[in-house]
């Protein structure tokens, strides 16, 4: 009986460990973890960028070309923009409902939306069209 319990607690913590680690990009450099331990998390600069009024993330239809999946300081958030800007992101879904999402993840000094959360996975420049995965 023992033994149950405890393979029953290996196989929840491995479950929460897959679920945990499959809300993020692994190698995205826009999230560094300060040597005290803090988050310090990048979006991409609005400077230079022609942006358009921000469209609400609250507002149906606003995330025309799926969900912008970016890390910001308050954590994964569904975007309808890949700036992150105020009142453009809500909470993840990300493992609870299936959505048409892109990832914005930072791999060196470009920013770049990847079809799936591996940055090995289909990314291309922020500058160009993605192309959105249902997941």
């Amino acid at each position: 009986m023992k033994a149950v319990r405890h393979l029953l607690a290996l196989a929840a913590l491995a479950l929460a460990g897959t679920t945990a680690s499959a809300q993020f990009v692994k190698g995205n450099e826009a999230v560094k973890v300060m040597p005290d331990g803090t988050k310090k998390v990048e979006t991409p600069p609005t400077a230079g960028a022609l942006l358009a009024k921000p469209c609400p993330a609250a507002t149906p239809g606003c995330s025309g070309g799926g969900w912008k999946m970016v890390e910001t300081p308050e954590g994964l958030m569904e975007c309808t923009e890949v700036y992150a800007r105020p009142t453009t992101c809500r909470t993840s879904t990300y493992g609870s409902e299936k959505r048409s999402r892109v990832w914005v993840v930072k791999t060196g000094s470009e920013w770049k939306h990847c079809q799936y959360p591996e940055l090995g996975k289909a990314c291309v420049s922020i500058k160009s069209l993605p192309s959105p995965a249902v997941q």
